[in-house]
């Protein structure tokens, strides 16, 4: 039986927004869940760019725009876009040390009779999505 879970929470200025999501989702045991929406801001980023393995990083003000994903206590991967006080936009795969400003509202949904993982699949070098069903069911 198919079921979904919305989870909201908000961060309070100086948390870690990776971190804190990371820990909120391993809180609540989300097996299968994605960010239905994340709007605040940020102080410092910390991103990784298409095809890079280091990632960039820069302190200011910053607006989150956009913050997608998919979130599991199997393992998560977050986009992030963020613009500036002139409106320049950049994004990536988020990492650790985005530290919020003012706040981050953030709305999690679960789906319940799935678990995501991440695997290889030989289609590329990195862990990817694999969808199962709950054995909850």
């Amino acid at each position: 039986m198919e079921a979904e879970i919305n989870h909201v929470f908000r961060l309070l200025p100086g948390k870690d927004l990776k971190q804190s999501i990371d820990s909120f989702v391993a809180d609540k045991n989300i097996q299968a869940g994605w960010i239905a929406t994340c709007v605040g801001s940020l102080t410092d980023y910390q991103i990784r760019f298409a095809n890079q393995e280091k990632g960039a990083k820069g302190t200011g003000h910053f607006e989150i725009v956009s913050l997608t994903g998919t979130v599991s206590v199997n393992g998560s991967h977050l986009h992030i876009a963020i613009s500036d006080s002139t409106g320049k936009t950049i994004g990536g795969h988020l990492l650790d040390g985005c530290k919020v400003y003012t706040t981050a509202e953030i709305v999690i949904g679960e789906a319940t009779d799935k678990v995501f993982t991440r695997e290889k699949d030989g289609s590329t070098p990195w862990e990817e999505l694999k969808v199962n069903l709950s054995k909850k069911d």
